[in-house]
């Protein structure tokens, strides 16, 4: 019996990709961002690739949203 990969799709490129090959990012309550290594930290998370062109594409498409919400 074959079981199912999960799949998340990366913040940067927007690809889909295994879940285990992922880096997933966390956001606590209070704000903290913290990278979650384990994939169980409580928090809303996104996932990322472990390339660092994918980590500046996410910049350039969230930052301006990140922005606004360090203004409320």
């Amino acid at each position: 019996m074959n079981r199912k990969i999960p799949t998340r799709k990366c913040i940067g490129c927007g690809e889909l990709k295994e879940k285990n090959q992922l880096v997933r990012i966390v956001r606590s309550k209070e704000g903290e961002i913290s990278l979650d290594m384990t994939g169980k930290k409580n928090g809303r998370g996104a996932y990322i690739c472990p390339d660092p062109q994918c980590l500046k594409q996410a910049f350039k498409k969230t930052g301006k949203q990140c922005h606004k919400d360090e203004k409320k």
